[in-house]
């Protein structure tokens, strides 16, 4: 597998940047983990001293940079909004197993897109726009043949979200510990008709 450069995992939309997590990103991981109304459909929030212990795992990529956390920043004023991710989906856990993580290979796992933004940066479009952009890298830039996504049933906005960006709901499925998660599905012949 030939790893990805760093420029090359700098992806870009219309309004904004992915930018492959850092230390910098403390910031950031604090603002959305440690928000009761961010992570309200996600998990208890974190306080931040949690946050920065596991700041060594949020970094980590991947398959050659391919699977692991973007920040999101906006073009125009160059501020975090919130993050993205393509990793490994937790089934019996309710937290990712980042020892999943290998550098040279792809995990034995179905990988997962998601986001998560600040308050501020709701309702304007930037969450399609980052899956959007995440399911073109995972079918362009990867070996990856389906993409999947998780959401709590109650999350209506998000299922709007994966469904705009040609995510099949497929049930309820066993994810992060539960067995009553909302399952999404998207298989790389289906992102290349809808990217006509």
């Amino acid at each position: 597998m030939t790893p990805l450069g760093a420029k090359q995992l700098v992806l870009e939309t219309e309004r904004l940047r992915l930018i492959p997590f850092s230390l910098d990103d403390l910031d950031i991981a604090r603002a959305l983990l440690c928000d009761r109304n961010v992570m309200r459909y996600v998990a208890d929030p974190m306080s931040p001293e949690q946050v920065a212990e596991q700041m060594h795992n949020y970094i980590r990529r991947g398959a050659e940079g391919r699977i692991g956390i973007w920040c999101v920043v906006r073009k125009d004023t160059g501020q975090k909004i919130g993050d993205c991710v393509l990793l490994p989906v937790p089934i019996e856990t309710e937290e990712y197993d980042w020892n999943l993580l290998s550098e040279h290979a792809y995990p034995d796992a179905h990988i997962e897109v998601g986001y998560l933004l600040i308050p501020e940066a709701w309702g304007q479009g930037y969450a399609t726009e980052i899956c959007a952009r995440l399911l073109r890298f995972a079918f362009e830039e990867t070996s990856l043949d389906q993409v999947v996504a998780t959401t709590d049933s109650e999350n209506h906005k998000s299922r709007h979200v994966l469904g705009k960006c040609g995510l099949r709901f497929k049930g309820q499925r066993r994810a992060y510990g539960y067995d009553d998660v909302d399952w999404f599905e998207i298989e790389r012949g289906d992102w290349r008709l809808d990217a006509v």
